[in-house]
């Protein structure tokens, strides 16, 4: 049970943090509804869960991955690039009328690759993993019931706070006019845009 609770105060941790990731969910939210933002989030937790297993079963391996002297780099730059060019997309892209009950199903995959690739390439995902397994997991000898319930425990809690914040932006949608939704847009873009750069010039300072 203390493994339990130690995962969900780190799923709490990661939630308070404001990211690329939490701009993606809410403006899908707000723009398609609960289907479109859970699809981003769907993209995240599979991100997460592929890690948690890399960093478990692999875990010497994947330290050495990321001990390599240009990792932090590599995957800065092309995560800064990503985020820029999806930016750049998202102020680009015409607003979808919501008051129109059109299908989004084709957009669905493209929504899930959006936050699979935008969770799996910002550095601060590997790292964090690499340290929960390095300063909690391996150092407090959790056996495999205890790491089960420890991982558990952050993905659970990221899981259902990421769909609290889809939820609260489809609510937000009923009251909101087509000049809002491009406010949103122009948000998300800019955000995603310097979250990019800024990432770029951490890495490159």
């Amino acid at each position: 049970m203390d493994a339990l609770l130690s995962g969900i105060k780190y799923g709490l941790f990661l939630t308070i943090l404001v990211g690329p990731l939490v701009f993606a969910l809410i403006q899908a939210g707000v723009e398609r509804g609960f289907r479109a933002g859970t699809m981003i989030g769907f993209g995240i937790w599979v991100s997460d869960l592929l890690f948690i297993l890399a960093v478990y079963y692999g875990f010497s391996h994947v330290k050495a991955v990321t001990e390599w002297e240009h990792f932090e780099l590599a995957v800065g730059i092309a995560g800064g690039v990503i985020l820029i060019i999806t930016g750049f997309f998202t102020l680009l892209s015409p607003t979808p009328d919501i008051n129109k009950s059109k299908k989004i199903t084709g957009t669905y995959l493209a929504l899930w690759i959006k936050g699979f690739i935008i969770n799996t390439l910002n550095p601060f995902t590997v790292f964090f993993w690499v340290l929960v397994m390095t300063t909690v997991v391996a150092d407090n000898d959790f056996t495999p019931h205890q790491s089960f319930l420890f991982f558990a425990g952050i993905l659970g809690t990221i899981m259902v706070t990421d769909s609290l914040k889809v939820i609260l932006a489809k609510k937000l949608r009923h009251y909101l006019e087509v000049h809002h939704l491009i406010w949103v847009r122009r948000v998300t873009g800019v955000a995603l845009v310097l979250f990019g750069m800024v990432l770029i010039g951490r890495v490159v300072i």
